[in-house]
């Protein structure tokens, strides 16, 4: 998709968790993905994974809409394929100016601690 960026995977040792970390890569990845020319930068988690939806979703992520709903989130059925349904999130850059500033730790305007 023409101005979509794809995290594949940003994972933060479970002992580091809650500094900030995963929140700050994300930035990073956005800051560098927007001035390449993104518009929207695209990731997926499992549906059971609780604190990954609520993570993504305090960065600015929607959950993509589906019919299918499992535990009350959407997924998009047989995502990875047949019987590995995946949550859908997009992240708008163009509405979230100035990300990616600063260090693990200090990324402005946050209020949540990184999953």
């Amino acid at each position: 998709m023409p101005g979509a960026a794809y995290v594949h995977v940003i994972g933060v040792d479970p002992a580091h968790r809650g500094q900030r970390i995963g929140r700050w890569l994300h930035e990073q990845f956005a800051t560098t993905a927007s001035r390449r020319g993104a518009t929207v930068v695209r990731c997926i988690t499992s549906p059971g994974n609780r604190a990954s939806v609520a993570f993504h979703t305090r960065l600015g992520f929607e959950v993509e809409p589906s019919a299918t709903l499992v535990d009350g989130v959407a997924v998009q059925s047989d995502y990875d394929g047949p019987g590995l349904d995946r949550v859908c999130f997009v992240r708008d850059l163009s509405r979230q100016p100035g990300v990616g500033a600063g260090r693990p730790g200090s990324v402005a305007g946050d209020g949540g601690e990184d999953a």
